[in-house]
């Protein structure tokens, strides 16, 4: 069962006048985040998926995978337990379950696992990069579309 909720944080004080003395609305708590993998899911029948959402995880999502017989044996297995539990959708495959985490490519997997961990704990999709160029350094978001699309 998928469910979507909008909750509105709490305002503060700052939150509540902004610079000009007028009522500012809060921002409404993200709960779904889409990515882009970098390499893709490929389906049975050979089509690549990239794009995909994850939700944030709720406090059951890390529970239940301890009782995994597989993350008991593993626990590295955890990673893909947890990851399947909270990615809702990939390309056109809505139905994820660990056997599709698993035929993941490495790299993916790796996106997917630094993906939750911004969400769920430090609350953006932001990171902080270098150009290899240049060595600018930026900010981008893991969580936008394709380079150079805005």
């Amino acid at each position: 069962m998928r469910r979507t909720v909008q909750f509105q944080a709490p305002e503060r004080g700052a939150e509540r006048e902004s610079r000009h003395g007028a009522a500012r609305q809060p921002e409404p708590l993200r709960t779904e985040f889409g990515f882009e993998l970098p390499r893709g899911y490929v389906d049975e029948s050979g089509t690549v998926h990239r794009s995909g959402v994850m939700r944030l995880a709720t406090a059951r999502d890390e529970l239940v995978p301890l009782r995994d017989d597989r993350v008991r044996e593993n626990s590295a297995y955890l990673s893909v337990v947890l990851i399947s539990r909270v990615v809702t959708r990939i390309g056109t495959v809505e139905d994820i379950h660990p056997g599709v985490i698993e035929d993941l490519f490495a790299s993916d997997l790796a996106f997917l696992q630094d993906f939750y961990r911004r969400i769920n704990a430090e609350g953006h999709t932001r990171a902080a990069v270098n150009c290899p160029s240049c060595h600018e350094e930026f900010t981008v978001d893991l969580a936008g579309g394709r380079l150079g699309e805005s």
